[in-house]
């Protein structure tokens, strides 16, 4: 089974209820038999949602904690090499793709590794399309596991 770049709005959905999807789901038990690989502002950006949903009042302090403990739970790798890319083809992306710079290092992650990419942001998975990336899906998830 292949590789695959995991992002934010995905792994997000794992902690809040209404933001759970079938898509979510599937994706979390790939990470059981694929290595799943996350530009280094994942964390950045997991830990920036849970802060905002604590001070809009969504979850509290001790859900926070449960949400990272299931983050910890996870065997995710990191890529080391997201802030050298920034200045280039990230930046390059973003300009050409119409994509936050977040987004950007998401897709150029997936294209430097030549491996699938997992969103559930559709402007990103647009990117992804147009720079030839394949985003999971479930035929392809049904089709492999």
């Amino acid at each position: 089974m292949s590789d695959f770049v995991l992002d934010c709005s995905v792994s997000i959905s794992w902690i809040f209820s209404d933001e759970q999807s079938d898509y979510a789901e599937t994706v979390l038990r790939l990470l059981e038999d694929r290595q799943t690989i996350v530009a280094s502002i994942w964390f950045l950006e997991m830990a920036n949602v849970l802060l905002v949903e604590e001070r809009r009042g969504r979850i509290m302090p001790a859900q926070t904690a449960e949400a990272l403990l299931l983050l910890d739970a996870l065997d995710i790798v990191v890529d080391e090499n997201t802030e050298t890319q920034a200045f280039s083809a990230i930046l390059t992306l973003g300009r050409e793709q119409g994509l936050a710079a977040y987004d950007a290092a998401y897709l150029e992650l997936a294209m430097r590794l030549q491996i699938p990419l997992a969103t559930l942001d559709a402007r990103l998975a647009a990117a992804a399309h147009c720079c030839k990336v394949v985003v999971l899906n479930f035929n392809e998830m049904n089709d492999e596991g």
